[in-house]
């Protein structure tokens, strides 16, 4: 008996391959589409939902703190609201959400009210101030005369502060002159030139970066009032503010120009031009906004200091216009001093000092970010 075995295989043909494959669930068919969440946008259901829950924390807060406990006080009132209105954001969020939703909901808004709190903190300073002395600005001898001959309990349309405004602008005037050259200079170094002494110039700007204003004064008194036989004047006073200013600029200087990308410095070089030339015209414009407010941290740093200029200057009542001849007074010591007499008129004067040196923080930081502007029609 022979059993004829066929060595040819059985074809498939397509159309049932086509079909089995056309039968096969999908696995992508099973898996649910979700819709994106939008972070930048809310509905007005959301917003609806925020303020009704900050005006249900307000109505719990106030039922805890007056009807239930013994809690008084506005901070605790505000702690109470802002930990009830967390909860219930968190609580309503998660009804209609998952948890994503609702640590994104919590996040966003303790990031806001953080914000909110550091805003107010910074309004309310300055109104304080203002609001407290703006009595002594009403009166033009305050911005033109000096105190020679006032006495604590004159009157305010005796006497003004001209010359601690004039000896804050001068000594602050010749710290930038020393500051800036020598801060934006390291800056260069250690950006680009490097090496190991840019390693160790960089620790030394760091460390410098939190020293006490008292080392400082003291540093100035020692080397050049002691050491050097120069007298306690606004020069020895702007070399202290200088020593403040100068670790600020350098440090915020080599963190702008760490920033300029390195690829405007290769092409700066493939067309020949030097290393000096590429910073001068090519790293330092690009950087010109960022090192304007390196100087402007530099300059909020030292204007307002008092210990640096009460150790290498001292207070005068009078105008002194030239910084070698004698002490000088500034805005801040002016302020110390007068505050400390305890005296109702002299401590409106400091106020109206305090409001005046804020404006002139305001002029400079304004001058400088117009400075640092890019020219129209530059590229």
């Amino acid at each position: 008996m022979s059993i004829d075995l066929d060595p040819r295989p059985v074809p498939v043909t397509a159309p049932v391959l086509r079909t089995s494959l056309r039968t096969e669930p999908s696995s992508t068919d099973s898996v649910p589409a979700h819709a994106r969440r939008s972070l930048s946008r809310s509905t007005a259901e959301q917003r609806f939902e925020l303020i009704g829950c900050w005006v249900a924390a307000l109505a719990l807060s106030w039922l805890v703190c007056d009807r239930i406990m013994p809690w008084d006080g506005v901070l605790v009132f505000v702690a109470v609201t802002v930990v009830v209105g967390v909860v219930l954001l968190a609580v309503i969020t998660a009804i209609d959400a998952g948890w994503p939703e609702v640590v994104d909901r919590i996040v966003t808004t303790v990031i806001t009210l953080a914000a909110a709190l550091v805003g107010l903190a910074l309004v309310s300073t300055v109104l304080f101030i203002f609001v407290k002395g703006y009595k002594p600005l009403l009166h033009l001898n305050t911005f033109f005369d000096d105190m020679r001959g006032v006495g604590p309990r004159d009157a305010l349309s005796k006497g003004g502060i001209a010359h601690a405004i004039v000896g804050s602008l001068i000594e602050v005037g010749l710290a930038i002159l020393v500051a800036i050259p020598l801060g934006i200079g390291t800056a260069i170094y250690m950006t680009e030139i490097g090496g190991r002494f840019a390693r160790v110039v960089r620790t030394i700007v760091e460390a410098m970066t939190a020293l006490p204003s008292i080392v400082a004064g003291l540093f100035i008194y020692t080397t050049l009032i002691v050491g050097l036989g120069v007298p306690r004047s606004g020069l020895a006073a702007a070399m202290a503010l200088g020593v403040m200013m100068l670790p600020i600029i350098a440090r915020a200087s080599d963190v702008v120009l760490r920033v300029v990308p390195g690829s405007l410095r290769e092409a700066s070089l493939a067309l020949g031009a030097s290393r000096w030339r590429t910073v001068w015209h090519i790293v330092l414009p690009t950087a010109r906004p960022g090192l304007a407010t390196a100087v402007i941290l530099g300059v909020a740093r030292g204007i307002g200091e008092t210990s640096p200029v009460l150790l290498t200057s001292g207070a005068a009542s009078f105008m002194v216009t030239n910084p070698t001849d004698g002490v000088m007074n500034s805005l801040p010591l002016f302020i110390f001093s007068t505050v400390r007499s305890g005296e109702p008129i002299y401590i409106e004067r400091a106020y109206g000092a305090a409001a005046i040196l804020l404006a002139v923080v305001l002029v400079l930081f304004v001058t400088a970010r117009l400075l640092a502007r890019p020219r129209k029609g530059s590229r």
